[in-house]
């Protein structure tokens, strides 16, 4: 999946599967995590918002079943 840089003090990268419906999110440590079920809208709001991490610790983390890819 190809992911986009953002800009943020915990999130290095973005990526989505608009078919699958799988959020693909690269922190700073340089983890990868893989959501499943993620609908495009929270998408699109994650990179549309003030501050990436606190959208993603507000409407993603806790949300949706995850794995880790690296």
């Amino acid at each position: 999946m190809v992911r986009d840089h953002v800009v943020s003090s915990c999130l290095r990268s973005v990526g989505y599967d608009a078919e699958e419906h799988v959020l693909e999110i690269e922190f700073v440590t340089s983890t990868v995590y893989r959501y499943t079920a993620v609908p495009r809208r929270v998408h699109r709001a994650l990179l549309a918002a003030d501050s990436l991490g606190r959208y993603f610790n507000r409407e993603v983390r806790g949300r949706y079943e995850y794995r880790k890819v690296s």
